[in-house]
């Protein structure tokens, strides 16, 4: 029966509903918003900006995310339906779902998300995503940044009161009326990497900055 109920949260019409739900219950949220500004006046002056944060912490950006539809921006989704369904309130929200996993370097659903940010200069991607570990991030999110020229804007949510769900992940829900922020931490500009030990140092540099933020 729960299949089944997934299965019928994939069409259109229920991507609807549950982006407006959505929508509903994070708006009695307090929310506060810290650091936008920048990021916002460098993508706006023509960079490119790839947001990284925990999947954990997903929730709440489903509701605020769709302020920034008119730059149309890209997030990565995965071939599963789980994907299907976020992928399908992505687009409610003004969100290109890209399909696949950042994890093979060089995949095609890499390439897409390369291609989009050159083109749009705006993309998210949840780095530990899909299947975790949770707080471990994959180097796909420092290829995609250095081949498409983008910095990595780090960002966390916090939530005053929240659920945590028993997923791999513990996924945050805060509670209806608590006081939740977002932090967008400073954009970051990767030096190219000439090694594996390059990219392993750099993908380890997001994770020392991020994890704190996780809730374990």
């Amino acid at each position: 029966m729960f299949k089944k109920f997934r299965r019928l949260a994939t069409t259109q019409m229920a991507s609807k509903i549950i982006f407006w739900l959505v929508c509903a219950y994070c708006s009695t949220f307090r929310l506060k918003i810290v650091n936008e500004e920048p990021w916002l006046k460098f993508l706006e002056r023509g960079g490119r900006v790839l947001i990284c944060g925990w999947h954990q912490q997903f929730f709440p950006a489903v509701y605020y995310g769709k302020k920034y539809a008119k730059f149309n921006p890209s997030m990565m989704a995965s071939k599963s339906l789980d994907g299907d369904i976020s992928s399908g309130i992505a687009r409610q929200a003004g969100w290109y779902a890209v399909r696949g996993s950042s994890s093979r370097n060089g995949g095609p659903a890499l390439k897409e998300m390369i291609n989009r940010l050159k083109q749009y200069g705006l993309a998210i991607l949840f780095p530990d995503g899909p299947r975790g570990p949770a707080g471990v991030s994959k180097p796909g999110a420092i290829s995609l940044a250095q081949v498409a020229d983008a910095v990595i804007l780090p960002v966390y949510v916090k939530a005053e009161n929240a659920w945590h769900l028993k997923s791999w992940d513990k996924f945050m829900v805060p509670k209806p009326f608590s006081r939740v922020t977002i932090v967008f931490c400073d954009m970051i500009k990767l030096p190219p990497t000439k090694s594996a030990v390059d990219l392993e140092n750099q993908r380890k540099m997001l994770d020392d900055i991020l994890q704190p933020y996780l809730v374990r």
